[in-house]
């Protein structure tokens, strides 16, 4: 990837973060726990043809749409990546994705693996991805009836989904056992940092190496 010299351009490029585990292993109190400690990072805010949950804000935790509008987005290529989960659709709008990029934020994305593949062959460059693996499955289904969410039927069907979600671990770039929340927290944020320190997102260094090789 070719750096760009610019003279007041930002010094590093931005990151597309994505977390992904299955419904349960954490990557959604993961996700609220790196916003409130990073005020470098924006959130990316998907649609859904869900209902809305208790406390959820529209525009704000999801795009909530129904299955019409969710259909002509897609017809219309406003996602940069969608997919069917648990009989719902999901998808993040292309647009604000590609204006915090060029804004020079970064932007976490709490979504599966099949989202993630779709936004790798999009936005492989700028991509970060990591998988986020439970202790055991006996704590992953504690973890879901804890939650109070959903029904023991939606949760036996989110148990039996889990094996298939996990099988994709080997495709993420970071693989996390999250046994304890603010140990795999800690970890996240390790990895941003290092990624945002990369030679190929620093933006500037090679005029700066040349000035400092020449003397000036």
């Amino acid at each position: 990837m070719e750096i760009i010299d610019e003279p007041n351009a930002r010094r590093r490029r931005g990151l597309l973060v994505v977390l992904s585990s299955p419904s349960g292993a954490g990557k959604s109190t993961i996700s609220r726990m790196l916003l409130a400690s990073d005020p470098e990072v924006t959130m990316s805010v998907s649609a859904t043809t869900r209902a809305k949950r208790p406390g959820e804000r529209d525009d704000v935790d999801y795009h909530f749409v129904n299955d019409a509008q969710f259909d002509q987005m897609v017809a219309d290529g406003e996602f940069v990546e969608w997919a069917p989960v648990f009989g719902h659709h999901y998808g993040t709008p292309k647009a604000p994705v590609k204006a915090a990029l060029k804004a020079g934020r970064d932007i976490l994305f709490d979504i599966d693996w099949q989202g993630t593949q779709q936004l790798q062959a999009a936005m492989g460059e700028d991509l970060v991805t990591i998988f986020i693996l439970p202790p055991s499955m006996a704590e992953l289904e504690r973890r879901l009836h804890t939650r109070g969410t959903d029904s023991e039927e939606v949760i036996a069907s989110r148990m039996d989904r889990a094996s298939s979600e996990i099988s994709h671990w080997p495709e993420y770039q970071y693989v996390l056992v999250n046994r304890d929340t603010a140990e795999c927290l800690s970890e996240v944020r390790s990895i941003v940092a290092a990624e945002r320190l990369k030679r190929t997102r620093q933006i500037g260094l090679v005029t700066f190496v040349r000035e400092l090789v020449s003397g000036n």
